[in-house]
């Protein structure tokens, strides 16, 4: 591994994970339980561009470890490796099919983060009718899907093509 990549792969972790105390500062003013946009995923998005699936793998679960240890508690980490893993494994699936764009690909990520969180929170409360949660769930990671991909869309374009 050259320099430049551990560096690159530093100032990505760096950035996501500032832009996940951001959005820890920032409430949501929708009144719904456990919606967010899900900024620092703009930042995973962007690697998943430039890099490796592995490497933006690796950054994903570091800045999730990272965030929760940080600004949250156990239960955040769980709920967030399961979304961010189960939407990052979408995203690449996506991104392979060719037929999506970046707001597409941030879309199926959204949507498939939710539907991780929900699941884990249907396993850890042993009640499948919080599944009963995941219309509302789906709107909302469609919509944080859409802002993403639009944001995401607008950064792969302006950053240098050789950023790795």
């Amino acid at each position: 591994m050259d320099a430049k990549r551990i560096a690159a792969d530093g100032l990505f972790l760096a950035l996501a994970l500032v832009v996940s105390y951001i959005e820890v500062l920032i409430p949501i003013p929708v009144g719904i339980p456990g919606v967010k946009i899900g900024l620092a995923n703009a930042v995973i998005m962007v690697l998943l561009f430039f890099s490796t699936w592995q490497r933006t793998l690796l950054i994903s679960i570091v800045r999730i470890l990272l965030a929760g240890f940080l600004f949250g508690n156990p239960m955040t980490i769980v709920y967030s490796l399961a979304g961010g893993i189960l939407s990052l494994f979408v995203m690449v699936i996506l991104k392979k099919i060719k037929g999506f764009s970046v707001v597409g690909i941030s879309v199926g990520g959204g949507v498939a983060h939710n539907i991780g969180q929900l699941s884990v929170a249907v396993l850890l409360m042993e009640n499948a009718r919080i599944y009963y949660y995941a219309p509302v769930l789906l709107v909302t990671g469609t919509i944080a899907g859409i802002a993403i991909g639009v944001l995401t869309g607008i950064l792969i374009r302006k950053l240098p093509k050789n950023l790795f």
